[in-house]
């Protein structure tokens, strides 16, 4: 099955409230802030794998994911994923739909945990989970 989106807050920029977020936040918990910084870290990494920007998703991994392995960085190996996958027939419109799905996805932060419920995993197999490190929300792997 074809890899989902990777969630999490980028530790720059300052987050974005509309009223569409405002609304769409019902059902959600933690401060407006906290659910606004969850879901502007989703939109900014699917952005970057419709993009292809291996650079920005690695931006939001904590600093395990973004590690080398086998002499490859964080950079190289999610360049290398996202040319596959989206060489892959309907990834984009499904990427597109999910970014869409962010805006009334429910948010659930409390501590240091948060969690998107979003129709895909964050990581293939894994919950969507996101922990506030390095001063920013970053996923958990």
């Amino acid at each position: 099955m074809m890899r989902r989106s990777i969630l999490a807050l980028l530790c720059c920029g300052a987050p974005l409230v509309t009223a569409a977020g405002a609304s769409a936040s019902q059902g959600s918990v933690g401060t407006p802030e906290q659910i606004a910084w969850v879901r502007s870290a989703s939109t900014r990494f699917v952005t970057a794998e419709l993009t292809g920007d291996g650079a920005a998703a690695c931006t939001i991994l904590n600093s395990p994911m973004r590690a080398t392995i086998r002499h490859r960085s964080c950079e190289q190996r999610w360049n290398a994923k996202l040319s596959r996958m989206l060489h892959t027939p309907g990834v984009r419109a499904q990427l597109r739909a999910e970014r869409r799905a962010i805006a009334a996805a429910r948010v659930v932060v409390s501590g240091d945990q948060a969690s998107i419920n979003l129709p895909a995993p964050l990581i293939a197999g894994a919950p969507n989970h996101l922990k506030w490190t390095e001063n920013c929300w970053m996923v958990e792997g």
